[in-house]
């Protein structure tokens, strides 16, 4: 019978290795795929914009909801790619393709409701300045 304690110790090097292959993941997508580079730098811009306009906790949770979808859309988008690319190899197969535009679809719709959600949170602030500014030189 295994004792309890190496049962456990066996339990958390599992938990810490799939962490471990996870955080690989993000950095071979990281690493080799542009537009999750592009949507990191987008993040931080959008993180910087959160904190210098002093948006509300319910605005940087629904925030963080949509930089979670839009990166977790490009990491499931680069496990397709790549899946499909090893199956199908060099040769070009219809549903290869479809599979690879699907999943480019669904980084496409999630940010793309992304830019809307933001707007509508970020424009009322924008317009507020805007208007301080106006006020301002008037």
């Amino acid at each position: 019978m295994v004792s309890l304690d190496k049962k456990n110790n066996r339990t958390k090097r599992a938990l810490f290795s799939s962490f471990k292959d996870a955080f690989s993941g993000v950095k071979f997508t990281f690493k080799n795929e542009r537009n999750f580079r592009i949507h990191t730098v987008v993040t931080v811009l959008v993180v910087t914009a959160g904190f210098v306009l002093k948006i509300s906790l319910l605005e940087w949770t629904i925030i963080a909801l949509c930089i979670g979808l839009v990166l977790a859309m490009e990491l499931v988008n680069t496990a397709i790619e790549q899946t499909v690319d090893l199956i199908v190899g060099e040769s070009f197969h219809e549903l290869a393709r479809n599979a690879k535009d699907a999943a480019a679809g669904a980084v496409v719709l999630s940010a793309g409701i992304s830019v809307i959600i933001g707007l509508i949170i970020f424009l009322p602030y924008v317009w507020d300045l805007f208007m301080k500014l106006i006020e301002s030189i008037i």
